[in-house]
């Protein structure tokens, strides 16, 4: 699955636009490489995305599904613990 799409199925981005926007930006890193809008996402993949802030969200990509309702979004991904 595409990461743009993945960061709105799990509602960690509103708008697939704004994750294409942060995207552009290398706002996003999958496994320690800046992502583009088209990278493919998989299980057990590391992913940090920078916040407009500056503020850093580790994860690790649990689950892929090309929808979730809001109480599934939160299982397809688990948080890093110490996340600035």
């Amino acid at each position: 699955m595409r990461i743009d799409k993945y960061m709105k199925v799990t509602r960690l981005i509103k708008r697939r636009e704004m994750a294409k926007e942060m995207l552009d930006k290398g706002m996003i890193t999958i496994n320690g490489k800046v992502a583009k809008p088209a990278s493919e996402i998989k299980e057990g993949d590391e992913v940090v995305l920078t916040t407009p802030a500056g503020k850093k969200l580790t994860f690790t990509v649990k689950a892929i599904k090309n929808y979730a309702t809001i109480q599934e979004a939160g299982n397809l991904y688990e948080m890093k613990e110490g996340d600035e």
